[in-house]
């Protein structure tokens, strides 16, 4: 009954504005700009970050302080609408961007803006509208249960905004830093981006990125996730790489596959990371999928339960409650919706989905999107794992086009598609249950919020395939630039059920590995992408987890819930100011002006510029966590 006493900040009876034209145009222009940084994040480093707070705190420093409108539902659909954007954005960079990489192989044509546009919309529609009919269930009915972290503590940010808009000039400034040090460090290059010790013993290097984005989801993800990453990183670069090198070359000229030369040559001309290329990022994706799996396998139960009471929660439900705050998208309206999207998944031709792609899209998004919202209410969207259910759907749907004779080229197109509606689907009803619990604690009006979501889905399915497009021209997916690990993973996985010719001896290594830290009662995933990515990424993130780490112990309020603090929302900017900088530089290179700003010829401040950098930023993410609020207080 503790749904039925829950009184919201804005009360049921009282109207105010919401769905206006201010917060429709602010939300739909951080749409795209949260989801094309988010993009280049996940696409860089293999992870992504909600949004949903620093658009709650921009949005609150336009509204209040610029227009002195005093709007708390404003800005909740302005981080509504910006926060689909990114979430659209993180589940198709896990999968789409293997289009490209088998067209850089030579396999296929390069995928078109409107296929891209279309799996990506198709996806964003089907988990806003997947997600609508749980609502009661879980927001509602299971208020006092599921904490929905990130949607209870953008609500808090909002409610903390009614005293002003401070917190907004620490996104701001954040994003303002990071864009000068991204300049700096790879538009005009007067500074090495990369910090490496060789560590000739060992046969390997120590290496650290200067990346203020890296530093940002380090701090973010805290001390305990980074640290899992940096033991990741540890194992393949101070562990696997020795053994392979040193162990291995006692054969002499022993080549080992995939590799096409001996490993000694391997390592002699072109170094440990080479090592890493060619042989541990088969063990770090066997880890990583195996860890996806564990994650769904451990969530079985309370998958079950969602369903069951989802199901009872929609039993009966006909939308007939006359509050605002009770007011769902018609039922009707959310199924023909569904069932129009399906038919179009099935018939378009750009999009490469046979008839029966789109009936398992329809049974695994539902599924997914069940287990995805109820997910988020426990773990936070941070923690949901998406790549896990993109992995599992993966390895079913390639298995069933591969059963029923759709294979080659085909086949792994197909697979790729509904890979990618179903991880968008994921993501999108995610993000759509934490802002809908937002707006639960604020009083907002359900049905608007859900216009909200899919026009975020619409705005940024539009513009996704662009930033995609000019990203691979500027750098392409797969290199040091844009490591792209998702996405190079689910190729391996296609690639490997459809032509069986994965190096099954390193995956299955990996596949034991993380078996082994999963009975060490370790979390399995983080591991595993350490493992999976450089080193070089791994270790700055460390970095921002260790600053987070002293930054709590400092904190004299540290049971306090910390999601709206000065460092959060700095680190916030910092990712989004790298983000949309890269973009830049990615059309900078795409028209030829990257070589005219690149000044790395006649300047360069060496090692000795990039640690100077770091420790810049080091103390600008201090002073915005520590010492500014020390001086408040």
């Amino acid at each position: 009954m503790k749904d039925e006493q829950f009184k919201p900040y804005i009360p049921a009876d009282k109207i105010t504005p919401e769905f206006t034209v201010t917060s429709v145009i602010m939300g739909m222009l951080l749409a795209v700009v949260f989801g094309a940084a988010n993009a280049y994040l996940g696409l860089r480093v293999g992870m992504t970050v909600s949004a949903s707070i620093p658009a709650a705190v921009i949005s609150m420093g336009v509204i209040r302080v610029i227009m002195k409108k005093d709007s708390i539902l404003e800005s909740n659909m302005v981080q509504t609408i910006g926060s689909a954007g990114e979430s659209l954005a993180a589940g198709a960079i896990f999968t789409l961007p293997v289009l490209f990489l088998w067209a850089k192989d030579g396999i296929m044509d390069s995928p078109s803006l409107l296929t891209i546009m279309l799996i990506s919309l198709c996806g964003g529609i089907l988990g806003v509208l997947f997600m609508v009919p749980l609502r009661n269930a879980l927001i509602v009915k299971e208020h006092g249960t599921l904490p929905y972290p990130e949607g209870t503590a953008c609500a808090e940010v909002l409610l903390a905004g009614e005293e002003g808009g401070a917190s907004a000039k620490s996104v701001f400034a954040g994003m303002g830093f990071a864009a000068l040090f991204k300049f700096i460090t790879d538009g005009i290059k007067v500074i090495p981006s990369v910090i490496t010790a060789p560590i000739k013993s060992l046969k390997t290097e120590l290496s650290a990125e200067v990346y203020p984005a890296l530093l940002g989801v380090g701090y973010i993800c805290g001390p305990k996730i980074a640290s899992y990453m940096f033991a990741g990183g540890i194992l393949g670069w101070f562990v696997l790489i020795p053994a392979i090198v040193t162990i291995v070359t006692f054969g002499g000229s022993t080549i080992l596959y995939p590799g096409t030369i001996s490993i000694a040559d391997l390592y002699a001309t072109k170094g440990a990371s080479a090592i890493w290329s060619n042989y541990i990022k088969y063990i770090g994706a066997g880890a990583v999928a195996t860890g996806g799996i564990i994650s769904l396998i451990k969530s079985l139960p309370l998958i079950v339960k969602t369903f069951s009471d989802a199901i009872k929660g929609m039993k009966g439900d006909k939308n007939t409650g006359k509050l605002r705050t009770e007011q769902d998208i018609d039922m009707k309206a959310i199924a023909i919706g569904i069932v129009v999207v399906t038919i179009a998944i099935w018939l378009i031709p750009d999009i490469p989905v046979t008839i029966l792609g789109a009936i398992l899209i329809v049974i695994f998004g539902f599924f997914f999107a069940t287990v995805s919202s109820r997910m988020v209410g426990i773990v936070g969207s941070s923690n949901n794992p998406v790549s896990g259910m993109a992995i599992a759907t993966l390895l079913f749907a390639t298995l069933c086009l591969k059963v029923t004779g759709d294979v080659g080229v085909h086949g792994m197109k197909g697979a790729i598609g509904i890979g990618s509606v179903i991880c968008i689907i994921a993501a999108m009803a995610g993000d759509t249950s934490q802002d809908l619990k937002t707006g639960y604690i604020l009083g907002a009006t359900p049905k608007k919020q859900q216009i909200g979501e899919l026009l975020g889905a619409v705005i940024a399915a539009l513009t996704i395939g662009g930033v995609l497009v000019l990203l691979d021209s500027a750098w392409g997916f797969g290199t040091t630039e844009l490591a792209a690990p998702q996405a190079t993973l689910m190729k391996t996985i296609v690639e490997g059920v459809m032509q069986g010719n994965l190096p099954w001896a390193l995956v299955f290594i990996g596949v034991f590995i993380a078996l082994v830290i999963e009975i060490l009662g370790i979390s399995v995933l983080p591991v595993a992408i350490g493992l999976y990515l450089p080193l070089e990424l791994s270790a700055t993130i460390m970095i921002g987890g260790l600053i987070r780490h002293f930054v709590d112990k400092k904190s004299k309020d540290k049971d306090k819930d910390n999601e709206a603090s000065g460092g959060i929302l700095f680190c916030s900017g910092l990712i989004a100011g790298e983000g949309l900088v890269g973009i830049l530089l990615a059309i900078f290179a795409v028209v030829g002006l990257a070589d005219p700003i690149d000044l790395s010829g006649s300047i360069s401040l060496g090692t000795i510029g990039s640690i100077v950098l770091m420790v810049i930023m080091v103390l600008l993410i201090l002073k915005n966590a520590v010492w500014t609020k020390s001086k408040e207080k």
